[in-house]
C-alpha cells in the first residue's frame, strides 16, 4: 500500500522542466505497486538486446512521444505496450525533474500509483526481464564517478546484483531520496557514463 506521507511527498514535489530546444521528447513511467506482501513495489525492466537504442540496459517502462501526445499520455501508452498494465489519467502521483540525455532527449518521469496485485504481460520484443523492487530495497549508497569529459560525476545504483547508471539512476535516485528520506536533489548533477552518450 501506498502511504499517506509517501503520497504527500510525492504531490508536493515541484520538478525541474526543460524546454525543448533541438531535443526531442521522451516520457517514462515510475509505476507504484504492491504484491502480497503489501509493500510498495517500483518495476524496473531489463531492456531486450535486440533494441536498437540502449540495449540490455535497466529503464523504467518509457519511450518517445508521438506526434501530438503529451508527456503523461506517452508515459501510460508505452507502460501498456511493455508491460501490458493500462492505467488513466487518475493514477498520476507526480511528476519528477527533467533529464538531458547526451543522446538528444528530455526525459520527463511521472509516478504512477497501479495499484494492488497488478498484472503484467511484459513485451519480449522490449523487456528482456521485469524487477520490481521494494522502496527500502532501493536504499542503496550509490557511487559517484569523476569522468575527464564532465565536470558531473557520473552516478552508479548497486542494485539487482549489477550497477545501474544515468539516467535510470538519477531518477530513481531523485525519486528515492524524495520517496524514503523527503530530500529533494536534482538530476541535473548527474552524469550518464560515455558508452551511454550516444
Amino acid at each position: 500500500m501506498i502511504g499517506a506521507e509517501l503520497r504527500d511527498r510525492l504531490r508536493s514535489f515541484e520538478p525541474a522542466r526543460i524546454e525543448d530546444g533541438d531535443r526531442r521528447r521522451a516520457a517514462v513511467t515510475l509505476a507504484l505497486h504492491s504484491e502480497a506482501d503489501g509493500q510498495p513495489r517500483v518495476w524496473l525492466t531489463l531492456r531486450s538486446a535486440g533494441l536498437r537504442q540502449h540495449a540490455s540496459q535497466f529503464a523504467f517502462p518509457g519511450g518517445r512521444l508521438d506526434p501530438g501526445e503529451d508527456a503523461f499520455t506517452a508515459a501510460r501508452r508505452e507502460l501498456h505496450e511493455e508491460l501490458g498494465v493500462a492505467l488513466g489519467r487518475e493514477s498520476y502521483l507526480a511528476r519528477l525533474d527533467d533529464y538531458a540525455t547526451r543522446s538528444g532527449y528530455v526525459i520527463t518521469p511521472f509516478v504512477v500509483d497501479a495499484g494492488q496485485n497488478p498484472v503484467t504481460a511484459p513485451n519480449p520484443g522490449e523487456v528482456a526481464e521485469l524487477f520490481a523492487p521494494t522502496l527500502p530495497e532501493l536504499d542503496v549508497t550509490p557511487r559517484f564517478l569523476r569522468i575527464p569529459e564532465s565536470e558531473r560525476p557520473v552516478i552508479q545504483l548497486p542494485l539487482l546484483g549489477t550497477l545501474i547508471h544515468a539516467p535510470t539512476a538519477a531518477i530513481l535516485y531523485q525519486f528515492r531520496e524524495l520517496a524514503l528520506h523527503g530530500r529533494r536533489i536534482a538530476v541535473a548533477d548527474y552524469e550518464q557514463p560515455v558508452f551511454a552518450w550516444k
